[in-house]
């Protein structure tokens, strides 16, 4: 956690309301940072539902592989979440801690290890401990109140500047349900989902297997849509909780997708879902500038998302950026590497609304004081048009500082 908060993070954090059927403690473990908080333990009413989006890596967690096996059953009583050491790349000793925690966990909760989730997040390869947390667990579960979501975010940062928060009040059946959200990443984002833990839980009564495809379609707009460094994490983990407690308000029990009811929901949490991936962007390591990319014109959305990152993940592109320059060209030279259909006679390129490229070359009404001063702004808006078709795509990222170099050159001294 970083003692200067980055200049993009919010004005103002919002206050997430309880959520009925949801309690949280948090405690401060040693498990790698001094006088903070480190360990976050969310229980759950029996009958809460979950559903879950985990990294790609082919190296994943001890953590994610455990989340994993105990997605498909889609139940939930008990979410474990420590920083400081990311319990990745540990072997058998990895495999014994989330073993211990979840047995921990779940005499805690007086529940199942397979209904127990655990993250972590921090240091890959330094084995974890479980003996350093195991034993709050008890009380922690004991002493979990509705009204700690505040603390929850503090709980889970690493390297983060500033907590992030995002709330959501919708109707549903025309009961108003709440959907709640935290998350922490700044650091090793890409698409896979980020370094990134992500905390979603509602008290809307929605089937496991609903709220999956739910999750899975809002993620690849929103968490999966964002970079910082390419890098994708071995710990990525974006969790739903729904205690379907709105039920008892005379909430409808959502079954199917295609319920109509669902919708004004699905709106809700895909708007909470982008919301705190932007904040995870404008929190990337030592930025100073949030870019929005956005391609038209690609032969179908798969192949604009492609370019769109090509870009984003252009170092070149970044720096250029991060100096205020409108470089054009490394924009040009992004969309040429990506791999995809283009022509480089029909590109035309926008920096905010000012025109820059056209039809292959720099347009003839370009004025570099106009550009140079939109760069001045802290939020960059870079538009390609490709020329081929009608597919598009919009991902975000964020400049490349030197500051990126010091916090990643330090972290694990």
């Amino acid at each position: 956690m970083s003692s200067t908060v980055s200049p993009l993070a919010p004005l103002n954090h919002p206050v997430l309301p309880p959520i009925e059927g949801v309690r949280i403690a948090t405690a401060e473990a040693g498990i790698k940072y001094k006088g903070r908080t480190d360990l976050l333990v969310m229980t759950f009413d029996v009958g809460t539902a979950v559903a879950g989006v985990l990294t790609r890596s082919k190296c994943p967690s001890a953590p994610v592989d455990f989340c994993r096996q105990n997605l498909p059953a889609g139940k939930a009583r008990v979410l474990v979440v420590n920083s400081g050491n990311a319990n990745a790349f540990t072997g058998k000793k990895g495999r014994q801690t989330t073993a211990m925690t979840a047995e921990a966990a779940a005499a805690a909760a007086l529940c199942s290890p397979d209904e127990v989730y655990l993250a972590s997040t921090g240091v890959i390869g330094e084995p974890l401990d479980a003996t350093r947390f195991s034993h709050l667990l008890s009380s922690l579960t004991a002493e979990g109140t509705a009204d700690r979501w505040a603390d929850a975010g503090k709980a889970i940062m690493t390297t983060d500047t500033y907590p992030k928060y995002a709330t959501e009040t919708v109707k549903l059946g025309g009961v108003d349900v709440t959907i709640n959200g935290i998350a922490k990443g700044a650091g090793m984002i890409a698409p896979d989902m980020a370094t990134m833990l992500s905390f979603v839980a509602t008290d809307a009564p929605i089937e496991a297997r609903v709220l999956q495809r739910l999750l899975k379609r809002g993620a690849d707009s929103t968490f999966n849509a964002v970079t910082v460094d390419s890098d994708t994490s071995t710990s990525d983990t974006l969790l739903i909780f729904a205690t379907g407690a709105a039920a008892g308000r005379g909430a409808p029990r959502i079954t199917s997708e295609k319920d109509p009811a669902l919708a004004p929901f699905r709106r809700a949490l895909n708007r909470l879902l982008k919301d705190l991936a932007l904040q995870v962007v404008r929190d990337g390591e030592g930025a100073r500038k949030e870019i929005e990319i956005s391609i038209s014109g690609a032969t179908s959305s798969r192949s604009a998302k492609r370019i769109a990152l090509s870009i984003a993940n252009s170092p070149l592109v970044k720096t250029a950026v991060a100096g205020e320059d409108a470089n054009w060209g490394r924009v040009v030279m992004a969309v040429g590497k990506a791999g995809e259909p283009a022509d480089r006679d029909r590109l035309a390129i926008w920096f905010g609304d000012i025109r820059v490229a056209h039809e292959g070359e720099r347009d003839p009404n370009y004025a570099e004081a106009a550009v140079s001063n939109y760069m001045k702004n802290d939020r960059i808006r870079i538009g390609v048009d490709i020329g081929l078709g009608r597919g598009k795509a919009t991902v975000w990222t964020c400049d490349l500082t030197k500051e990126y170099v010091a916090i990643n050159g330090d972290y694990r001294s």
